[in-house]
């Protein structure tokens, strides 16, 4: 069975920029919701797919993170050809982290991290996802069962290379987030079990800016983007971009 791959999308609409960015095996549907809700607020929105997302695992554990770093940036330079001046970021998960790197390594209107780790576990925490991704894609593929848990073993087996540079790169982040100034407001599902939930709290402690908030969403699970939460977070999103000081 051919499964349809999804694609970036950029929805514009008001001077103001805030560019999307997706979680680890996730892709542009995790933040689609979010950027339709800003497009109707007057604001435009971008979201890249990152290599190795949006297509079979076996693609995936190919792809690294200093290439998604690559297509962050790219994605931030897309907005700016566009002619926006003012860019804040929102991301969840991995795209949180790979957001706060934006946020120490270029000049953002401001930042949101949703659920994004600080504490990286290779045994229980983001490789339990992508676990669980490979093998509802194998199912979405029709596979049978006994060839699902055999392919999910091999994809396991090849992807220590890939989580070793992903909590490096997690670690990267953490170490530099007290050079954040810029605002930030952090996100956290109470019932996130994906992540380590004291990230939340170490990010909003750490980063040294003068606007910052921190706010817990007590019935939300990892993907808080797409869970029953969802219309209070957007609207919180919303009402926190609002009182930046916009130049338009």
């Amino acid at each position: 069975m051919k499964i349809k791959q999804p694609q970036p999308f950029t929805f514009e609409a008001g001077p103001r920029a805030v560019l999307l960015l997706h979680g680890f095996t996730g892709h542009s549907a995790d933040v689609r919701m979010l950027g339709r809700f800003l497009e109707k607020k007057g604001y435009t929105t971008h979201a890249p797919i990152y290599r190795g997302h949006g297509v079979p695992p076996e693609e995936l554990i190919t792809s690294n993170p200093a290439e998604w770093w690559e297509d962050v940036k790219n994605a931030f330079q897309h907005l700016k050809n566009l002619g926006y001046e003012e860019i804040a970021v929102a991301g969840l998960s991995l795209g949180g982290v790979l957001g706060l790197k934006l946020a120490y390594s270029e000049k953002i209107k401001a930042m949101i991290p949703m659920c994004a780790p600080m504490f990286f576990d290779n045994n229980t925490q983001l490789s339990t996802g992508f676990k669980q991704f490979s093998k509802e894609y194998k199912q979405l593929e029709q596979k049978d069962e006994e060839t699902i848990k055999e392919e999910v073993a091999s994809l396991v087996g090849n992807s220590q290379k890939l989580f070793e540079a992903l909590g490096k790169t997690i670690q990267e982040v953490k170490n530099n987030v007290d050079t954040i100034y810029t605002p930030v407001f952090v996100v956290q599902a109470r019932k996130d079990q994906m992540i380590n939930t004291e990230s939340a709290a170490y990010i909003y402690e750490n980063v040294e800016s003068d606007v910052k908030d921190i706010k817990w969403y007590e019935e939300s699970s990892h993907v808080i983007t797409m869970d029953k939460e969802k219309e209070l977070l957007h609207e919180d999103i919303f009402q926190f971009l609002e009182k930046l000081d916009w130049k338009i």
